[in-house]
């Protein structure tokens, strides 16, 4: 799984829509067009599907990432169940669901390998040693799972992703010493670490940064990288792989506004199970209970 925050579907004007200002390849050289409000299911001749599920979820508001993360993780209703709409962080109510209900819990308790391989640097781990809690839900999943999160070392040896996939943040802001990687360098290396477990999760979120109106002096180069990463992983993946790549809410494709969206959220299913996936999820809750199905 790809996880990429903030992404839905946007109407196809290149003044609001980067993906049209900067011709997104890995859409129209996937699927032949830039997917809009207007087309919203895309499919290609080899079994690649792009659809949109709902992050709404029937709760007023904007859709917000801890909320819509815990949907996705944990496959049942956050902002049901919290009576709104939360984030970045999730709730402290939501964590003892989280804590039993995560993804990674249910491929552990069938003795299934999974990975996360985003790499977190020293400061990171410094705030995890001073107490705070605010954590993602991705991350809430690994350290409620036991699930050991990668650190400098790990990007260092080719074991982990950087979030921004080509470890330009961690030379140019926190100056580590390390290579910047191309693109498709990590996307083949995601691959071969997808190779090793049951379940893979990668987490990307600086389109939810820059749909927020954040780095705007590097929005050209975000995208093109993450375009090349996502292109080669749909160009690349084994037809014995199953690949979700999934969003919780709406906001990159429209920069004319500085919030969230209510716009459906941007889903792509590739790969061996490809079809089924995309047939079970409406929403976001079903993505989990999709993916947990193929395992029986």
């Amino acid at each position: 799984m790809i996880f990429i925050d903030g992404v839905g579907f946007g109407k196809p004007d290149r003044e609001i829509n980067p993906f049209f200002k900067y011709g997104f390849r890995a859409f129209s050289e996937t699927f032949g067009e830039i997917p809009t409000l207007q087309k919203q299911r895309l499919k290609t001749e080899d079994g690649i599907y792009l659809f949109p599920a709902d992050a709404c979820l029937g709760v007023e508001g904007f859709p917000q990432s801890g909320t819509g993360q815990t949907s996705i993780f944990c496959g049942f209703n956050a902002p049901k169940f919290l009576g709104r709409h939360f984030g970045p962080y999730p709730y402290s109510t939501l964590i003892p669901r989280i804590r039993q209900e995560n993804i990674f819990k249910e491929f552990l308790d069938k003795k299934l390998e999974v990975g996360f391989v985003n790499a977190y640097p020293k400061i990171f781990f410094d705030y995890l040693a001073s107490g705070k809690q605010r954590l993602s839900a991705t991350t809430l999943c690994c350290r409620l799972s036991g699930i050991r999160l990668n650190d400098f070392e790990d990007l260092r040896q080719g074991r982990a992703l950087s979030a921004e996939i080509d470890n330009s943040r961690w030379v140019h802001k926190l100056g580590y010493e390390l290579p910047v990687i191309e693109a498709e360098t990590a996307a083949e290396r995601l691959l071969e670490m997808a190779k090793k477990n049951s379940f893979t999760l990668y987490e990307y979120f600086l389109t939810d940064h820059l749909g927020h109106g954040r780095n705007a002096d590097t929005f050209e180069d975000t995208m093109h990288t993450l375009d090349r990463f996502l292109l080669y992983i749909l160009k690349s993946l084994s037809p014995e792989m199953t690949l979700v790549i999934c969003s919780d809410h709406g906001n990159l494709e429209d920069i004319s506004v500085k919030t969230h969206t209510l716009n459906p959220a941007l889903t792509i299913t590739a790969g061996k199970f490809a079809l089924e996936l995309s047939e079970k999820i409406r929403d976001l809750t079903d993505i989990k209970p999709a993916i947990m199905g193929l395992y029986g």
